[in-house]
Order: C-alpha cells, then structure tokens, then sequence
C-alpha cells in the first residue's frame, strides 16, 4: 500500500542569518505553492541517441507543444507539435511515440479513475504527413501502438478494440465486457492497486498477435461508498473490492491472432494471478509472470503463440513472499536481465535464453533500488543502489560480466538518471539533506559532467529567509537493531531545556522515511512545528526497506506488530535524552503510519501522550487481498495476526488525546476502517476528535481541504501536545 503524499519535502539549506531576517513559515504559505521545487519535464529519449523530447506548456498562452532536443547542447531544435493543431485545438497531456518513431498518440481531455488509471481522447499525429485522426469517438483506455506502428489495441467499456490506423477501422476484439463482471485488457481495481497495471495486454514483437488477461470479477465482492456532491439526493459508487480472504477475480490469459481475428485460450500452471505481461524478441514468444495465492511461488513463464505451450524459465521462492517488479529484460537472443532477493539482498541476475542462471551480475550487504537497463553495445548494466548507506542512492554502470563496476555519481545524497536510448549520456538528478533537486548532464563511460542544466538556488535563497532547521541523521539502537533516524530541532534549540516531541512514521513493508534527500513527506509543516518549539524525529522501524530481506520479511504474519514495539521503544528511548519532556510525547502518521499512530497510542499509553491518525487501516480484515494477504496470508489461516494487532479490538486502552481523520470517498482503505473504531471508542465510553472529510479520497485534498486539515492537526498538536 503505497501512501501517495501531498507536501513537497524540502529540507533547508542551513545558513546561519541573524533571527531578526528569519521569519516563521505559515500554513497559508505552506499551501500556496510558493516553495515548490523546480524540476525538469519528463523527458523521452529518442532513439537516435543524439536527441529527446518534452511536453512543454506555454504559461502565457496555455499552448501545449512536443519540442525536440540537443544532448550535447541542450538546446531546443524544433517544434514537433502544438495543441494548435488538434481538432478544436484540444490541449495534450501526454504522448507516446510508436516503435520507428514516426508516429505520435496525444492524449487529451484525460479523466482520473484511480491511482493509476483513467480514460481519454486520443490522437494519433503523423510526423511525416502531418495528419492528425482521432482513434475513436470517445474516451478510451491504454492505447499502444503495435510495433510496426499501423495499428493501436486499446480498451473501452471492459472490452479490447483494435484500430487500422491506414482505413480507420475499428475492430472489436472482445465483446463479453460488462462493467462489475468481465474486463478485457485491462486491471481490475486490486490489480492496478497493488501490482501497478493498468494495460493488461501486451503485442507480440512483430505485431502479429495480442497477449491479454480477462478478469472475471462475478464473485468479487462489491463494495459502496455514498458519493455527497452538491445534488438533492447522495448517491452510491459501487464497485468491486476483494477484501483479505474473499474471492478474487479469477484472471486467465487469452491470445488474439491479428489475421484470422481469432481468441486462443493460454493456459498456466499455477496462475492464481498474473502480474506480469513482457514481450519477447522471439516474435513467437511472450513471457508471463504468475504467483500462486501466498505469492511466496512466482514462476516466470516462456509461452509459445503457435501452439501455446508453455514452459517454465524461472521460479522464485521465498518463506515470505516474492514482490513483483519491472526490472525483467530479455536481450537479443532472449536471454535475460532479473532482479532477486535469493541471497538476502536484492540484487541483477543474468540467465540465459532457457532460464540457466549464468551469473550474478551485483553482490553484496546492499540493494539494487532500481534498474536501468542494458546497453548491447558496451555491454553493460546501469543501476542505482544502496552501496553508500541505505539513507543515500548512487548510480553505477557494470560489465554483463560483472567486471569493472563504476559509479557514475558523486554526491553524496540521493542520486537517480535518465539515460539516453544508446547509454552515449544521461541526465543526473540529485539532492540530500541541505541541497535542493539539481539537475546535470554526463557523459555516461566516464560519468563527466558536461553541463548544468537547473538547480534550485532561487529557492534555497528564498528559504534563508525563514526559521528553518535541517534534519539531524543518526541511528538508534532498538531491539538488536540499528535504526535510521532523523530529528528535527527548533531553531533556537538550547540542550538544557525540555522540548515535546512528536514522532512521525510510515512503517509500511519495504518502505522509507528516513533518506538523504531533498524529496520527501510533510517536511513543510514538521518546520512549523518546530518552529513553535516541538522536536520533531522519524525511525524506520523493523519490515521498512533498503536493509535486506531479512529486516524487511521480520513482520510476515504479524503487520505492526513489530513496528509498534519498535515505535514505543524509541519514544522511550528518546524520553531518556535530557532535552525531551518524558511526559509529552506524540505521534503520527497517515494509512499504513494512521494504523501504527494508533497502535501506539493504545499500546503504548505509558508512553504516548498523543496521537493523529489520518486515513488508518483499523483491522487487516478489511484492507484488500494482494497487499494484505502477501504479508498476512487469509484471515483463515491466521486469525490472530489479523486480531491481535487491531486498535478497535482494545478501545479500553486509550488514555491519550487522539484525533481520526478519513476522506469519505477513500476507494482504497475505506472509511469503514474509521467508522469502526469510532464505534468501539464510542461503546468503551472514550473521548476523542475526529473529522471525516466528505467525498475526499485516500489523500484527502482539493481547493482548501489541505489547509483546514493541516491547521486542524496544527491546533492539536498544541492544545494536547
């Protein structure tokens, strides 16, 4: 469960100016956008090598345009196309190019359905011709060019359609599509949850066929939220909802040969889900990852379309479980790039075109953190990882053959690259605790740097004018762990004086807080606090990430049970130090971290004296079947993971002030979550503070919701802090 947090983290530049130039930041500015850090637009690298592009919108004229770009001189070349040319000038959002790069799809008029996905009109712009056609006559869903660029598979009301781009035609692939029962080509809601997809359909290397998964939902369970609006009478969203233990969609994969406008069945070992599509170089092949229900068994599957047989490449087991990524890549000869945890940290693996492991191509106490592809020509890897401590990210080229490793950043912090499409540069971006985002380009065989390209001094400048304090980094010693920790001080902080402290925390499997970078969560308003006087600390307890596997899966079977005694005994710990008042201790934290904030006021209530808990998960019965399930299998199989650790279950044991928030329209940990520990709170006659945000989602924000949230959590903090 992946908490998609609304404040920029901007840790400040430290300059020691004299308190009469400081001012104090305010809520209103805080939410204003005033302090947004600058970025780059994301860039498409060309093909070329030589040349990128990116979506650029003129501020004076709202003009939207696809501008052509110089590596070497980052400068702009041409104009490829404007929103001008658009039917009704329609304004583009987005674009993909096809394979041979002749082609452009614009999406326009794009509507959100949830985290991920969401509908649109879309385009196709021949850069040759110029000739611009719209793909179908309403919204549409993932269209994808085929890999000769003639045709574009895209999905529309649970069914796959197939467009002729030469005569028009629309072809209809499925037609048993039927919204809250069958979707073709594309996630259902726990699949774009929690395996990140949206499009589940894939081509085939020459375009001759179409790979693509069919959800049946009929079983799932349904789940409704009242939708409040603005009319006379609420309404219902209905839609399906797996929650930990009930049915899931049952998912099979299906083969759609272009020619003869025919649907083969593929059937799987094994595939309780399928996360995974990837094609092949082998036209006559598709590969396609499955897990069983425990997901600690995820087979990775070769699939011959003639005949469709299939054959096992890889297996990967785990005591715990096995996560999904995108990190697989089949070079020419279908041989292949994969990631795995197998000798306790997560590291790149080379197997041949049969699944024969041919080598480990990273070793070591640290993680890969992400991959970035192959370059045939050099033969070799690029990546980024943990080498220089868990809290920093460094970006590093290797030989296939494991030889000749080099790191190609030097800051030290949190760096991460855009490569070109033939690894001749790349753009690096870093920051760390007291640089904001910049932003330079290199030569990728020596790593020089060629030029800057943005930095963030404006900023920095901006900020010296406030009452700031950067981030303390240390570790503390917890139950035979060294934990990461940051602390944040008043200004003015003087070590003979007594300061309230409120922690802050996630806690989520896999997850981090605590990293040496200028991009992060609610940093913004951790100054506002410290800046009246509050010490503000974040620990990654036991099951967050970048550690190890082992560190990680210590939670499997028992979710915050670990990391609520983790919490408590840092409060505890930190409760030592001569400058922290034992008896004004708090805690919060948002989904996953509202779950812990929440344990740990109950749990904890000799300890903590305050909690905030916003959008909290309250009981793992109700959270959704591939998240739960993978760290706590059904609640069947164990009923006591799921109860023991559930704050409504021991509402008595509140002692402390405690505020609940939750959005209303939250599709993902439903405001049930919220409702049933305000009832238990209710009937073990305790006081508390709550709010429900109407119609607001898992984020809870729009026009002034941010600002009357944070200030309603500001005002806590200090009447009970």
């Amino acid at each position: 469960m992946n908490k998609s947090f609304l404040l920029i983290f901007l840790i400040f530049c430290f300059i020691d100016y004299a308190p009469a130039q400081q001012k104090k930041l305010s809520l209103e500015e805080l939410w204003s956008g005033a302090f947004v850090t600058k970025g780059m637009e994301a860039i498409y690298p060309l093909k070329n090598g030589k040349h990128y592009t990116v979506l650029n919108t003129n501020k004076n004229t709202g003009v939207v345009s696809i501008d052509k770009y110089d590596y070497s001189t980052l400068e702009k070349i041409e104009t490829v196309v404007t929103s001008q040319e658009t039917p009704s000038k329609a304004v583009f959002s987005s674009y993909a190019f096809s394979a041979d790069e002749s082609k452009l799809l614009l999406a326009t008029e794009v509507v959100p359905i949830y985290r991920r996905s969401k509908v649109g009109i879309y385009y196709i712009y021949d850069l040759i011709t110029k000739d611009i056609i719209q793909i179908a006559d309403s919204w549409i869903q993932e269209p994808t060019f085929s890999p000769d660029g003639k045709k574009v598979a895209f999905g529309n009301n649970n069914n796959l359609y197939l467009f002729n781009i030469s005569d028009g035609k629309i072809v209809k692939i499925t037609s048993d599509g039927e919204k809250n029962s069958i979707i073709n080509g594309i996630a259902d809601w726990v699949y774009e949850e929690e395996f990140k997809i949206v499009r589940a359909f894939e081509w085939n290397s020459d375009g001759t066929k179409i790979v693509f998964l069919r959800f049946d939902e009929t079983t799932v369970p349904e789940f409704a939220m009242d939708v409040y609006g603005t009319d006379l009478y609420p309404f219902q969203y209905i839609f399906k909802y797996p929650k930990a233990g009930e049915n899931n969609s049952v998912v099979t994969l299906h083969s759609y040969d272009i020619e003869s406008n025919r649907i083969s069945d593929i059937s799987l070992p094994d595939s309780y889900y399928i996360p995974r599509i990837d094609r092949m170089n082998n036209s006559d092949y598709i590969s396609v990852q499955t897990l069983n229900r425990h997901q600690n068994n995820l087979n990775l599957y070769a699939v011959n379309l003639q005949d469709n047989s299939v054959s096992l490449l890889l297996q990967e087991k785990d005591e715990a479980y096995v996560d999904v990524s995108d990190n697989l890549t089949f070079l020419p000869d279908d041989s292949f790039i994969w990631t795995s945890e197998k000798d306790g940290y997560n590291h790149i693996y080379l197997h041949s075109n049969s699944g024969e492991l041919k080598n480990q191509i990273t070793r070591g106490d640290w993680e890969v953190t992400k991959y970035y592809g192959y370059d045939p020509g050099e033969k070799r890897i690029y990546y980024q990882s943990t080498e220089n401590g868990s809290i920093n990210r460094d970006v590093y080229g290797i030989d296939i053959s494991a030889k000749n490793k080099k790191r190609l950043s030097t800051g030290e912090g949190t760096n991460s690259a855009e490569f070109s499409a033939d690894f001749t540069y790349f753009i690096n971006k870093f920051s760390n605790n007291t640089t904001p985002d910049q932003f330079t380009l290199h030569k990728t065989k020596s790593g020089i740097k060629l030029k800057e390209i943005m930095d963030n001094k404006e900023l920095s400048a901006k900020l010296s004018g406030y009452e700031m304090s950067p981030k303390e980094f240390s570790t503390i010693a917890i139950n035979g762990n060294e934990l990461n920790m940051w602390m944040v001080k008043p200004k003015d902080f003087d070590p003979s004086k007594k300061y309230p402290l409120l922690m802050f925390q996630y806690s989520g499997p896999g997850s981090q807080q605590v990293a040496n970078t200028w991009m992060g969560s609610n940093d913004y308003w951790h100054q506002i606090l410290a800046s009246e006087g509050y010490i503000i600390a974040c620990v990654d307890g036991r099951g967050t990430g970048f550690k190890g596997r082992d560190f990680k899966k210590v939670t499997y079977l028992n979710l915050v049970k670990y990391e609520t005694e983790d919490q408590i005994a840092v409060a505890k710990k930190l409760s030592e130090y001569s400058f922290i008042d034992p008896d004004r201790t708090g805690i919060w934290g948002w989904s996953f971290g509202g779950h812990m904030s929440t344990n740990c006021l109950l749990k904890g209530s000799d300890t903590f004296e305050m909690a905030i808990a916003v959008a909290p998960v309250t009981s793992w019965r109700f959270y959704d079947t591939i998240y739960t399930e993978r760290f706590m299998r059904t609640p069947a199989e164990n009923p006591g993971g799921y109860d023991e650790n559930s704050p409504f279950n021991y509402p008595e044991l509140l002692k402390g002030d405690y505020l609940l928030v939750h959005g209303s329209g939250d599709d993902n940990v439903h405001v049930q979550n919220s409702m049933r520990m305000i009832e238990a709170l209710v009937q073990a006659n305790k006081q508390f503070d709550w709010a429900i945000y109407p119609d607001k989602n898992h984020g809870i924000y729009g026009g002034n919701t941010s600002l009357h949230l944070y200030t309603k959590m500001t005002n806590f903090i200090k009447n009970n802090l």
